[in-house]
């Protein structure tokens, strides 16, 4: 027989031991499964785009997948197409170019293969300026309100795209943990050099299709820029309209042990405070982040990045002052850069793209590639107020 006092002891230490095992049992989070896995299809500067079907309407959809979006909005052509009448609101949506106030559309569901993802309210834009600029049409855009609720998978070598649950996950080897600040939109250090160094935040945004993009008034006051360093007058397109910007190259982008040097950089005049300098200097895009394969999990607040198949893929340093959009089933000449080369070789706004290097195909990505990523001379034909001429487009390098 156990003295008293010993089965005292043995009994608060059995029932301690049941305690401890319950709050185990309570607390064991579930492990991540996969939800579902669908083909993904890339744009200029590794731009993803999903397809989706919005509620019961049979119509697929293309979104762009943007970790700088706060939310989840629709185009407003494709509201209209459906019918749909967005509900007035005070909110506004900010961009570089301008600050708008949008409507919702409330509690609407959004279908992937094997997966809808229901409660969901849009805000609703109009993008028509990325349809041109992409030749797609672009029917919206999905952010937080998808990477808030699962854990999402990017895959650039295979093109796919994984949603899983929430919970437990292993990530791959040979990769690195980033841990940003996460509210609504992901905020990492990255340190950045070309005269001086800065350890400095950036905004993680995979729906921009340029490498790094630097605010006006961070540049200046940092003095980051080389003096030797020329800004290539460049324009650009946001939320409000056109914006001007400057395109340069500064020497070392350094993201976790990731270094990239000699990086195409945008300078912009920050109109609207998108970046709410000083708190960030600015956007880490997808031209950047494509190079990775990467793993969303925002309820652990974890990036994870894993090198690809594309990491060591060249930059573009090509420069031709001009873009392309796709309007009204035609090529045309965008804004063009005042003193850029397409500036002195003639080219004018609203010029129709006929042929390039003798290349009558009409396709679009095809002349937008050729154009834009000349090493030399470029011959289109082009047409303006109904007349045809020929001219010669002497791209340069902006290194």
């Amino acid at each position: 027989m156990l003295p008293m006092k010993k089965k005292l002891r043995l009994i608060v230490i059995s029932l301690l031991a049941v305690s401890l095992a319950r709050a185990q049992e309570e607390f064991i989070e579930p492990v991540s499964r996969l939800l579902t896995r669908f083909p993904v299809t890339q744009l200029t500067g590794g731009v993803v785009i999903l397809n989706a079907k919005l509620d019961d309407f049979p119509d697929t959809l293309n979104f762009i997948l943007d970790t700088g979006s706060s939310g989840i909005s629709l185009d407003s052509s494709t509201a209209a197409y459906f019918n749909l009448k967005p509900v007035e609101s005070d909110r506004t949506i900010r961009g570089i170019a301008g600050i708008k106030k949008v409507g919702f559309l409330y509690n609407r569901k959004l279908k992937f293969p094997n997966l809808t993802v229901d409660s969901l309210n849009f805000h609703v834009n109009d993008y028509s300026v990325l349809t041109s600029v992409y030749g797609e049409q672009i029917d919206g855009i999905i952010g937080y309100s998808l990477f808030n609720r699962y854990i999402i998978k990017i895959n650039y070598d295979s093109l796919t795209m994984d949603i899983c649950s929430r919970g437990t996950i292993r990530y791959p080897r040979g990769g690195f943990l980033f841990r940003p600040i996460i509210s609504t939109l992901p905020v990492q250090t990255a340190r950045i050099k070309d005269e001086p160094t800065f350890n400095v935040r950036f905004l993680h945004d995979i729906g921009a299709g340029v490498c790094l993009m630097l605010s006006r008034d961070f540049v200046e006051d940092s003095a980051l820029l080389q003096k030797k360093r020329k800004l290539w007058p460049k324009d650009g397109e946001g939320i409000g309209g056109r914006v001007s910007m400057n395109l340069t190259v500064i020497k070392e982008l350094k993201i976790g042990p990731y270094r990239f040097r000699n990086v195409p950089t945008y300078v912009f005049e920050d109109t609207y405070n998108v970046t709410s300098y000083p708190y960030l200097a600015g956007l880490i895009g997808n031209d950047i982040l494509r190079r990775f394969n990467v793993i969303f999990n925002y309820a652990k607040r974890d990036i994870h990045l894993t090198p690809n198949s594309h990491y060591r893929d060249p930059f573009d340093y090509s420069y031709s002052g001009i873009e392309l959009y796709y309007i009204n089933g035609k090529i045309e000449i965008g804004s063009v850069a005042k003193g850029s080369p397409a500036d002195q070789s003639g080219i004018k706004e609203g010029d129709v793209v006929i042929a390039v290097n003798n290349d009558f195909s009409q396709n679009f990505t095809k002349y937008k590639t050729t154009i834009l990523g000349a090493t030399a001379k470029v011959k289109l034909v082009i047409q303006r107020k109904g007349e045809l001429h020929q001219v010669e487009l002497k791209v340069k390098s902006i290194f």
